[in-house]
């Protein structure tokens, strides 16, 4: 186990990208799985990820949030209040894309940020490359190496504290409702009514009620058992904290 020294952000997207890349060579396929709170920024860091990667290596980045279950199945489950909680992911398609990519390739469900539900317009079928970052939320503690197929090879932990996610969440959430005026199919039109002090008291209680419970609850207790922990500070700085694969 190492920790590091401080990065910028960029120094420290391409030190984490230099270390998948060592461990691709080690292993072909390599699966990559990337979770931590909801705004903590894992879809913008796989995306960086993939950009600095893709001089050498194939890459794919692909969202667990399109193995959420649909809007329909889970208000029948009356889960609707639990998006992003683990019993709302369907995990054996999950495991079962994981494993039917190692084979060759796979279709990916995915999700609108704007509807705010899957999306079939939105699947890919994509063929195994050399590195599946697999972000997002419901991802399980993995089993001790050697690991099933039906799981990421490793697990990367993007770590920040809660006021500095409270604030990023705030923002976000400001931002999409700013866009939903002009797309008035966005999920966010549901709060235009609101003034934007009314909305972010609203967005402060949903944070409260849901996504904060959810971290604490069944995110934050898998970045003792990740493989590589990060750390995001305010200004978007990333550091890697540990690396437990050393």
């Amino acid at each position: 186990m190492t920790t590091a020294t401080q990065n910028t952000e960029g120094g420290g997207i391409h030190a984490l990208a230099a270390r998948l890349a060592e461990l691709q060579s080690k292993q072909s396929g390599l699966i990559a799985g990337l979770t931590g709170s909801v705004a903590s920024g894992k879809t913008t860091l796989a995306e960086a990820l993939a950009h600095v990667l893709d001089d050498t290596l194939e890459v794919e980045t692909v969202s667990t949030d399109g193995f959420l279950y649909p809007n329909s199945i889970l208000a029948e489950r009356e889960l609707t209040l639990r998006k992003g909680f683990p019993e709302t992911y369907d995990h054996q398609a999950l495991g079962e894309a994981l494993s039917a990519i190692r084979a060759g390739e796979a279709a990916f469900p995915a999700y609108s940020h704007v509807t705010y539900d899957v999306d079939p317009a939105l699947s890919r079928t994509i063929r195994r490359p050399d590195v599946l970052i697999l972000e997002g939320l419901g991802f399980q503690p993995l089993s001790p190496p050697p690991r099933s197929a039906h799981e990421p090879d490793l697990l990367i932990y993007l770590d920040a504290s809660e006021d500095d996610l409270l604030a990023w969440f705030l923002e976000r959430f400001v931002r999409l409702w700013n866009a939903a005026r002009e797309d008035r199919s966005s999920f966010y039109a549901n709060f235009l009514h609101m003034s934007e002090p009314e909305l972010l008291e609203f967005a402060q209680s949903v944070w409260e009620r849901i996504n904060l419970a959810n971290l604490r609850e069944n995110i934050a207790p898998l970045k003792q058992r990740a493989d590589i922990v990060l750390f995001k500070s305010r200004d978007h700085t990333i550091t890697i904290a540990e690396d437990r694969l050393l």
